[in-house]
């Protein structure tokens, strides 16, 4: 049988998933059950061990396939971008209603109810999914409520659907300063790919996760010459958005952040690490 990448595929020698079946050995085969991230933000991992490093995270309200559950762990496969890995049980939920509204803002808070003073329950990233069941005024300032009776500053939030046509770069730079995470996907800390794919994500365009998958599947080879804003560059291990034909925005473990800098100036100083770029794509 080929081998296929475990990070979209998801099988295993006692189980894998039905689509899967005459391509894969295995004991048992399931399409798996439909359930929702119910926390802000969860590690999705290679093994259910939390010593184990990150390959990527989910978001509160993002779809997700139950495969498995053992231990208190679950296997899964993220509905957007099909990665696949172990998280928590009690970090999803089968109950939960379908989400109408997308966070818009690097972050925002949930609160208890629809008053800033009050202290908040939860930190949700940019690209979080809520269901919105009401609507508050509160001192002036208009809330939007879930169905439990929190609430989130109503400029925060976007229905889904309306977010076709914003400019990728723009959203990205939102994220300057973010501290750099190895498989962050969040305003809370994020990784190169990360970037890429949520800022993307965030004006109604998938993308795939990982930074190889990037530079093999995204877009459009082009050549130097021709790079303009929004146009990405491809180390090993590295990819990066062009701000404009001379400057790039990245996340990158030199500042540990997400950061802005002189495309020339960055080739020199992580050729050490990256060696020279290996391509340059148009993402649409």
């Amino acid at each position: 049988m080929t081998m296929l990448d475990r990070r979209l595929h998801a099988y295993r020698s006692d189980l894998a998933e039905a689509g899967l079946e005459g391509k894969v050995e295995a004991k048992r085969f399931v399409s798996g059950k439909p359930a929702r991230i119910c926390v802000p933000v969860v590690a999705l991992r290679p093994q259910p061990d939390l010593a184990r490093g990150i390959d990527t995270e989910l978001l509160f309200g993002e779809d997700v396939r139950v495969l498995d559950r053992a231990d208190g762990w679950c296997w899964v496969k993220a509905e957007f971008d099909g990665y696949v890995g172990y998280l928590p049980e009690h970090s999803i939920s089968e109950s939960a209603p379908a989400p109408t509204h997308i966070v818009v803002t690097q972050r925002t808070f949930l609160y208890p109810e629809p008053e800033l003073r009050k202290p908040y329950k939860a930190v949700l990233s940019m690209g979080s999914r809520v269901h919105i069941s009401g609507e508050a005024e509160t001192r002036g300032n208009h809330y939007l409520a879930l169905g439990d009776g929190t609430a989130i500053f109503s400029k925060h939030l976007q229905p889904l659907g309306s977010l076709d046509g914003q400019d990728y770069v723009d959203i990205a730079s939102r994220f300057l300063e973010t501290p750099y995470l190895w498989g962050g996907r969040s305003g809370l800390g994020i990784d190169c790919s990360g970037l890429v794919q949520l800022a993307l994500q965030m004006t109604g365009r998938s993308a795939p996760r990982d930074t190889d998958m990037q530079a093999e599947g995204l877009g459009d080879p082009i050549e130097r010459s021709d790079v303009r804003r929004g146009d990405l560059v491809f180390w090993k291990g590295h990819v990066a958005i062009f701000d404009n034909s001379e400057t790039i925005i990245h996340a990158n473990g030199h500042t540990m952040t997400v950061a802005r800098e002189n495309f020339e100036a960055a080739v020199e100083r992580i050729g050490w690490l990256y060696e020279q770029p290996t391509g340059y794509r148009r993402p649409f």
